[in-house]
């Protein structure tokens, strides 16, 4: 029977680095304790996209997963990212990699090259086959270019029982509620967007892998336990506040406006590798303004 573990609030974590660029190990694992300590993640999603993953070595990212299970120690399950546009190459890393500590893979739609729905099904058919780990499909057509159909989803899950959950990041509403209301059992939705997480979660979404929540870990764990629990008025009411962040987190980008917040709050210094860049001045006043509004006081 299809069993999906990473429900509830989940966070994509960040790669905080020191001025001079290089990575601040340090700074992650007190990250990740303030994640699990004070924020409450269910999960946390290690080398997603909020991680800036693209400009990592091969070394620094066995590094960072190293870093996550030794500082986890079995607190929560984590969830790697380890997406790529070439089919053969994912599977080779899925069969031969040390996915020790690691409790699924989080796959994202293949980028750049532009794949037709049956290229999508053939991909994750193939990756489901090489998996040792239960797979979260991660669907962002913002980033890679084509858009993985609900119709396609289903077939997929119908056919890979160890195909567990796809995070949505489409921000098609209508497209999330027709995978909520045709999905096998034990199959789940998980939202990739802060913003629109209350409404996935009301619609049947089983909760958020969220990447403002580095900065808002507190916040965000409420909006998303409430509102799974029931509480409506409580996490409407967060959802309401954070209205200004979540616009900010993401006028400029992702991590570039988490990180401008996690700078405020004293978690990391603000730095980001190149081609990504810090938020303009303007957008880092607009931040300012409204973390000071909202009461985002130094963790």
């Amino acid at each position: 029977m299809r069993t999906n573990i990473f429900k509830g609030y989940g966070v994509a974590v960040v790669t905080p680095f020191t001025p001079e660029g290089s990575i601040d190990f340090y700074a992650l694992r007190e990250h990740i304790n303030y994640l699990l300590d004070k924020g409450e993640a269910d999960y946390l999603c290690v080398l997603g996209t909020t991680a800036e993953t693209p400009t990592l070595t091969a070394e620094e990212k066995e590094m960072i997963m190293e870093t996550f299970v030794e500082t986890v120690d079995g607190r929560v399950p984590l969830l790697l990212g380890c997406g790529s546009n070439d089919t053969r190459h994912l599977c080779e890393y899925l069969e031969t990699a040390n996915l020790d500590g690691f409790d699924g893979v989080l796959v994202v739609a293949p980028y750049y090259n532009k794949p037709t729905q049956e290229g999508l099904y053939q991909h994750f058919v193939a990756v489901s086959g090489a998996s040792p780990l239960p797979i979260v499909l991660y669907n962002i057509p913002g980033r890679t270019g084509v858009n993985l159909l609900p119709e396609t989803v289903l077939r997929i899950a119908g056919d890979c029982p160890n195909v567990v959950a796809i995070k949505e990041a489409s921000g098609n509403i209508g497209q999330v509620e027709q995978m909520i209301a045709n999905a096998p059992d034990g199959f789940g939705v998980i939202s990739g967007d802060d913003a629109i997480a209350f409404e996935i979660i009301t619609l049947g979404g089983v909760g958020l892998i969220s990447a403002v929540g580095n900065a808002f870990a507190e916040e965000m764990g409420e909006l998303v336990h409430a509102t799974i629990e029931g509480r409506i008025d409580a996490a409407l009411d967060v959802h309401r506040k954070m209205a200004d962040i979540f616009r900010l987190a993401f006028a400029e980008g992702n991590p570039a406006g988490p990180k401008a917040m996690m700078q405020e709050r004293g978690m990391c210094a603000n730095v980001l590798r190149l081609p990504l860049v810090p938020v303009s001045d303007a957008t880092m006043g607009q931040i300012r303004l409204a973390m000071k509004s909202f009461g985002g006081q130094p963790y």
